[in-house]
């Protein structure tokens, strides 16, 4: 006889024992088998749940991917290691961020010339009305003293900063100007009447005007009372606020090196004023002019610990080191040999600024449907990832491979994050009360508000929580209905070794009886 044949021998004579022993198995073998089998997969279930709480990932899958995978010859692509955690979570201790404080959107649209522009078109209001309330607020705070009944002009505009109507508030402005030349009323006729970006210049150069004359007079006053002190921050204020919206209209209007000369200007005159974040308008300049170098010498100057972060500085970072090896990326030749140093790098960054707000990767990579960005932003919220990628948009299409970097790597930022979510890796937190405020910034009637991704369970998890459910539910069939439970095994058996009885009977059929009647005795 041939090999083969012997071995095909033995197999059918180990299936002739197995299925003698399961015909004479009785009720209480399944009852210790279901209940046996139940156990472990409850004690499996417990250690894969412990271990996903602790380290965010299954441990089976942990250990089929660091040593299971290597011995089959595959290569652990897993992300980049992360060395620089603690000093991360020590970074995050220092940083006493309110979690869900609005800010100003320093890339605010003009209404008259944009948003409204928008509303005439497609017939929907582009802005919430808490969000326009919160610039009433703004406005009230910053163009606003009480010293504003001394100045005819300044106590009409003082009312129509109040004033719920847009037209009431314009027909303000027009009282003011018949006084006398009312910076502020400049400044409201150029953001809502004007209706573009040309015509809204023109008003912000008269507000320039007779903005500085206000200054100049307040500023020799300053030191005379507190009353004259309030009105010389308000006249600065009112001065900042136009010089930033001139040098806007002028990036509007393409005139991007002269937007990002009064930029420099302006900062370089009021290096107090950080809360107006004229540092990312002036970054969105320098992008659009591919003046890199001077891009990076902006982040580290503001890319620091003790400053607040913001999407712009942590993905205008990540777009950096990006661009120095995205041209030759490719994930597969980069799992074949693993990353390289600047590769490294770049990963890391996009890491970091996804951690920051993951939001905005599924606006850049056009998974999502942007729209016009509000006037007022969260934080790490679905609000500023759309100011974001509204304006940058564009300069991650310029450099070849930013996109398809970001695509192959944004998604690795959740396995590495610990679990569950409220711990934080690079940054504080990320604050649960995000969604709620986006909300009431961004409107929902025809915006689907994005929220902070969930990490998923593993799969085995999923399995042995199966598995473990269903073999609970065997043992306790079993044990309450013993005798049926083995009438509805053995029939399970039996279906289960059907196509073998099948290939027996054949075999049988065709081997001479003498020969069978031996192997049957063996």
């Amino acid at each position: 006889m041939t090999k083969p044949f012997l071995i095909y021998l033995y197999s059918f004579c180990v299936f002739l024992v197995v299925s003698m022993f399961l015909n004479t198995l009785t009720p209480k073998f399944y009852v210790a088998l279901t209940g046996t089998s139940s156990l472990i997969s409850g004690l499996i279930l417990i250690f894969e749940w412990w271990y996903f709480r602790k380290y965010g990932t299954s441990f089976i899958e942990q250990v089929s991917v660091s040593h299971l995978r290597p011995l089959l010859g595959g290569v652990d692509s897993s992300s980049p290691s992360n060395s620089n955690a603690s000093n991360g979570e020590a970074d995050s201790s220092r940083q006493s961020v309110s979690e869900c404080k609005v800010w100003r959107n320093p890339l605010n649209l003009f209404r008259g010339a944009e948003y409204n522009r928008y509303t005439w078109v497609t017939g929907r209001e582009p802005l919430t009305y808490y969000d326009m309330n919160l610039s009433a607020q703004d406005h009230q705070t910053f163009f606003t003293c009480d010293s504003d009944h001394l100045r005819p002009a300044d106590a009409i505009m003082q009312k129509a900063w109040r004033e719920r109507n847009p037209q009431a508030r314009i027909s303000a402005a027009h009282e003011a100007l018949e006084l006398e030349d009312c910076a502020t009323a400049y400044i409201l006729l150029a953001e809502e009447e004007a209706t573009t970006i040309m015509e809204a210049e023109r008003l912000f150069k008269q507000a320039l005007k007779a903005g500085e004359g206000c200054y100049r007079r307040s500023q020799q006053l300053q030191h005379h009372g507190t009353q004259y002190e309030a009105q010389h921050r308000r006249d600065t204020n009112v001065l900042v606020y136009i010089k930033r919206r001139l040098a806007m209209c002028s990036r509007k209007l393409g005139r991007t090196r002269e937007a990002v000369k009064m930029m420099r200007d302006l900062m370089k005159e009021f290096p107090l004023l950080s809360m107006f974040n004229i540092h990312e308008n002036l970054l969105e300049s320098l992008l659009e002019l591919q003046n890199y170098a001077d891009v990076q010498a902006v982040l580290a100057k503001y890319d620091d610990i003790s400053l607040p972060k913001s999407a712009t500085i942590c993905y205008t970072a990540a777009l950096l080191k990006a661009r120095a090896v995205s041209d030759k990326f490719s994930p597969e030749a980069a799992s074949r040999r693993g990353l390289s140093t600047a590769e490294m790098n770049a990963v890391e960054a996009i890491h970091r600024a996804v951690e920051f707000n993951p939001h905005v990767p599924k606006y850049l990579l056009e998974m999502k449907s942007l729209i016009l960005p509000p006037e007022h932003i969260l934080k790490r919220g679905d609000s500023e990832a759309i100011a974001y990628a509204f304006f940058h948009l564009q300069h991650w299409k310029r450099v070849e491979g930013a996109l398809n970097l970001l695509h192959c790597t944004w998604e690795g930022t959740f396995r590495m994050i610990p679990y569950p979510l409220e711990k934080g890796h690079l940054f504080y937190p990320y604050p649960i009360c995000t969604e709620t405020a986006d909300r009431e910034l961004l409107p929902t009637v025809f915006h689907e508000v994005s929220v902070y991704p969930k990490k998923e369970l593993p799969f085995f998890i999923l399995f042995t929580a199966g598995l473990c459910s269903f073999t609970a539910m065997l043992a306790l069939l079993t044990h309450q209905f013993p005798e049926l439970m083995g009438v509805f095994a053995k029939a399970f058996l039996s279906t289960l070794f059907a196509p073998l009885n099948f290939i027996m009977e054949k075999v049988e059929s065709i081997l001479p009886s003498s020969l069978w009647h031996q192997l049957t005795r063996i």
